[in-house]
């Protein structure tokens, strides 16, 4: 008497990894949304965070940094007038969008004449173009 051995088919095998990868498939489909809204939303916590230490320079020195200076007087003391009477360091390091670019300020702002713009480049990592990201 002969004994039948237990197993898969090649063929059922095969269904199972079609149908794992195609859920696989689906799921990374429906969470590259969820990527695109985390960078967006790193942008505004960063442009926020950057902000309240604009106002702080802002509220020490009594003028905000010059384009020139840029957002490197938050992390060292500029050495171009105007130049600040009591700087203290804010920052380590300017944090980076999520593109790995640095944030763009200007003052004054062409957005924003009466203060100053800050903004992502975005993904392309171009300056004024559709894709910038303005944190709002």
């Amino acid at each position: 008497m002969k004994q039948r051995q237990g197993g898969f088919t090649l063929l059922e095998i095969m269904l199972v990894v079609t149908i794992i990868a195609l859920l696989m498939g689906a799921a990374i489909y429906k969470l590259s949304g969820n990527v695109e809204y985390a960078k967006h939303t790193r942008v505004s916590g960063d442009i926020q965070g950057i902000s309240t230490q604009l106002k702080l320079y802002e509220s020490m020195n009594g003028f905000l940094p010059t384009t020139e200076q840029g957002l490197q007087a938050l992390v060292v003391q500029p050495s171009t007038d105007p130049r600040p009477t009591r700087w203290y360091q804010l920052y380590k390091e300017m944090p980076k969008d999520p593109w790995q670019n640095d944030y763009i300020y200007l003052n004054p702002g062409r957005k924003n004449p009466n203060g100053y713009d800050l903004y992502s480049a975005g993904p392309d990592r171009k300056p004024d173009t559709a894709d910038d990201d303005w944190g709002g």
